[in-house]
C-alpha cells in the first residue's frame, strides 16, 4: 500500500458504459425507450451511456428505482473513474510538498 491511498485501479469502468452494456442493452431497450422509463432526455441518457457524461446522483437514483442497481454503487463507480483520469492528468501539476514554514 502506497501512503496515497493504497491499491488503484487503473482504469475502471465508466458507469454509463456499465448501465449500456449490462442493463439497457440485456433488456432490449432503446436509448429513447431506456430515457422514457428514467424520465429524462434521449439526448442526457445517451452521453451517458456514452460516456460522455459523468453519472449524477440523481441519474444514479433513477436508474436504483427504476432498473434496481444501488445507487451507492453507481456513485461509487463514478468516483473511483473520475479518481483515474485525474491521476493520468497528475504530471501536469507540477507541486512540491508542503514543508512548514520558513523561519
Amino acid at each position: 500500500m502506497s501512503a496515497t491511498g493504497g491499491i488503484r485501479m487503473k482504469n475502471p469502468a465508466h458507469p454509463g458504459g456499465f448501465v449500456k452494456s449490462d442493463i439497457i442493452e440485456p433488456l432490449g431497450l432503446s436509448v429513447t425507450e431506456a430515457a422514457r422509463v428514467l424520465g429524462v432526455t434521449r439526448p442526457a441518457l445517451s452521453a451517458l451511456l456514452n460516456e460522455r457524461a459523468d453519472f449524477s446522483p440523481m441519474m444514479a437514483l433513477r436508474v436504483e428505482k427504476a432498473f434496481g442497481v444501488s445507487m451507492d454503487t453507481l456513485m461509487r463507480m463514478q468516483n473511483s473513474y473520475d479518481i483515474a483520469q485525474t491521476r493520468k492528468r497528475e504530471s501536469e501539476i507540477d507541486l512540491a510538498p508542503y514543508k512548514g514554514r520558513v523561519a
